[in-house]
């Protein structure tokens, strides 16, 4: 038998992690977990969207000092809208990586 710092309940042999989760805690399927990462960061980089399109005209920008971009608003929109969702939802991964519980002790 297996034991967990701040359980009271003995891991089984061979049960896995899981089986000494307090009831109501198990591990989250990846289908929620997933989602629980993107459904955040879309609506967050909506609102970053919004915040820099208040301040910045999709027609004058320029790429690294270069010719300005000759791309329609819309095309500026999405892809920027694309590029604050990746990165969003980059961090809120790290986060349940770094949330996740380490190996048990022995």
């Amino acid at each position: 038998m297996l034991q967990r710092p701040g359980l009271d309940a003995a891991i089984p042999a061979g049960k896995g992690v899981d089986a000494a989760l307090p009831a109501g805690s198990r591990a989250r399927p990846l289908r929620e977990r997933v989602l629980l990462i993107l459904w955040p960061a879309f609506v967050m980089a909506g609102v970053l969207e919004a915040l820099v399109f208040v301040v910045v005209d999709p027609g004058s920008l320029h790429w690294f000092g270069a010719e300005p971009l000759q791309w329609s608003a819309s095309a500026v929109y999405s892809v920027t809208f694309l590029i604050f969702w990746g990165v969003v939802a980059t961090s809120g991964a790290l986060t349940q990586l770094l949330d996740a519980p380490g190996p048990p002790t022995q």
